[in-house]
């Protein structure tokens, strides 16, 4: 059995602006509601160490490995609960350009002996937390430019 969940979000900035903030894993905990914690490194065949907090769940630590990274275009990791088999998990953000900025589509398919038993819990926790986190992205994005002034406290204008 499978099932397959999918959000997306229009965002008023370019997918390279897009995927600067998707794939800056140490900013995570600054604006992300869904992945709390992200470590690693972006390339394919890399791990990483993911802590996801669903809307109403509790939190889960994950070693997804990425196996498609695409600059601008498509961030995508496998991972798997215990064993192979009991709930598998592909994840996918892929990044369309579209007039004034870039359509992001967040997705993730679930195959297993598990997922006739969560797919409710999936439903209600894991699809509010892509959307919660779609929408977060869209305004880290379309935030200004940060400076180091700004990102300091100060006014951004050169003068504390």
């Amino acid at each position: 059995m499978s099932k397959q969940l999918s959000a997306h979000v229009g965002i008023a900035a370019t997918p390279e602006r897009v995927w600067e903030v998707l794939t800056d894993l140490a900013a995570y905990p600054e604006w992300n509601p869904f992945i709390v914690r992200a470590e690693g490194a972006v390339g394919p065949g890399r791990r990483l160490t993911l802590t996801m907090q669903p809307v109403g769940g509790r939190a889960m630590t994950m070693r997804p490995r990425l196996i498609e990274v695409d600059a601008g275009r498509v961030l995508r990791w496998r991972g798997r609960l215990v064993m192979p088999g009991l709930m598998d998990a592909e994840h996918t953000f892929a990044l369309q350009p579209q007039a004034g900025g870039t359509r992001l589509v967040q997705s993730e398919t679930f195959r297993g002996i598990l997922v006739p038993f969560v797919a409710a819990s999936l439903d209600r926790s894991t699809l509010p937390a892509f959307a919660a986190m779609n929408e977060a992205l869209k305004r880290r994005a379309e935030e200004p430019a940060r400076t180091g002034a700004v990102a300091a406290g100060g006014t951004g204008s050169g003068t504390p």
